[in-house]
């Protein structure tokens, strides 16, 4: 068997999700926007897919660095593949982001548990069939009953927990540009309100993403200690290991996890893991290149006794929360009060993550990641 063709289509959906000037998503009016479908075919017909921004595979892409890789080549051998996806990305000026190879990958996964005939989360591991999710909120903003307050943010949390069903909750806080952020007295506010709203056994966790000071970074973790947080995640620039070796050595019950988005793949990880950097490990598809590296990232950190959580929602780390044994959760999200993420795209007949009254996300078993798309809504709105 062997891959005889790739090619990505884009089309126009609607969304009422909007980005600010850094790129954080918060409501906004209906607007147009752009996705893409990616499309590994085998000569026997068999087709992988995957959704995917513009961006990840533009022609430009595919025709130069990801199409000489994968035609000809036999869908199953998913490590060659990869490996060879890995060494192009030394000579693509960047060009070959481990996003790009994100989407390659999870396209080559749809098609490998197609072909046979297996949903990817067993084909990769299959430990679990279904996983708790937490309800991860989108970062602060200025919209009245929005998340504009702590007091919104309680009340928000008080809603996923007694309303949808969520046994834990995630926050992110204000960012850039909102005015006044990076705050950290705002922050811990916000923290208190929600355990708070909640109360002493929910689990919590907060994500500032602010690149706050050591200084900073060690007065907002030991507040929340006081507050019985579960972890906190990426507070200053990952790029400083030895920033994080020092605050971890500070802490005595909240975990850091990480890294997040420090480039590096899975020897990232080992080298956060093995220098004390962090307490869990984390990882995600499109921050360390796809459902394979991920796997990694999670052997490795059970090589130290450690939990990996995934990074991020969607199909494929849906697949790795599945097969790995030392995870606690599924990132469901980005949430926020004015927005329905029960409610499917257009180019989806339903959403990849249906979540239960009691807070599971479940594993389906359809052969592939297990997307349902409407292809149909695709072709007719093709750009």
């Amino acid at each position: 068997m062997k891959i005889v063709d790739v090619k990505a289509r884009v089309f126009t959906y609607k969304t009422d999700t909007s980005r600010d000037s850094e790129g954080h998503g918060h409501p906004g009016p209906t607007r147009d926007a752009r996705q893409a479908l990616l499309t590994i075919t085998a000569d026997d017909g068999t087709q992988g897919h995957t959704t995917c921004l513009p961006a990840y595979v533009t022609e430009d892409l595919l025709q130069s660095y990801i199409r000489p890789i994968l035609i000809g080549r036999d869908p199953l051998m998913r490590e060659q593949i990869w490996h060879a996806l890995y060494k192009r990305q030394r000579g693509s000026s960047g060009q070959m982001s481990d996003r790009v190879v994100c989407a390659v990958e999870l396209a080559l996964w749809d098609l490998y548990g197609k072909i046979l005939k297996q949903p990817v989360w067993r084909l990769a591991g299959g430990y679990r069939d279904k996983i708790l999710a937490y309800g991860s909120t989108m970062c602060g903003d200025e919209l009245e009953g929005g998340l504009a307050t702590p007091e919104d943010y309680g009340r928000f949390a008080e809603w996923m927990v007694k309303e949808r069903g969520y046994k834990a909750i995630k926050l992110h806080t204000w960012m850039p540009p909102i005015k006044g952020a990076p705050d950290v007295k705002l922050d811990i506010a916000a923290c208190a309100a929600v355990r708070e709203a909640v109360g002493p056994e929910i689990p919590l966790m907060v994500d500032p993403n602010h690149w706050y000071s050591r200084q900073d970074s060690l007065w907002l973790c030991q507040q929340l200690e006081e507050l019985n947080y579960l972890w906190i995640e990426e507070m200053m620039e990952e790029a400083s290991l030895s920033a994080y070796q020092w605050l971890n050595s500070k802490l005595t019950r909240l975990n850091i996890l990480g890294p997040e988005n420090m480039q590096g793949k899975y020897w990232t990880r080992a080298e956060w893991a093995a220098k004390g950097a962090c307490d869990m490990i984390r990882t995600g598809v499109y921050d360390v290149g796809g459902i394979s590296p991920s796997l990694k990232c999670a052997h490795i950190a059970e090589g130290f006794h450690m939990l990996c959580e995934v990074h991020g929602g969607g199909a494929g780390n849906m697949a790795v929360c599945a097969s790995i044994q030392n995870t606690t959760y599924y990132e469901r999200g980005l949430l926020h009060p004015f927005i329905d993420h029960d409610k499917p795209p257009a180019y989806l007949n339903r959403i990849d993550d249906e979540m239960d009254r009691d807070g599971y996300v479940h594993m389906r078993d359809e052969p592939g990641l297990g997307q349902d798309i409407n292809h149909d809504y695709i072709e007719a709105h093709l750009v």
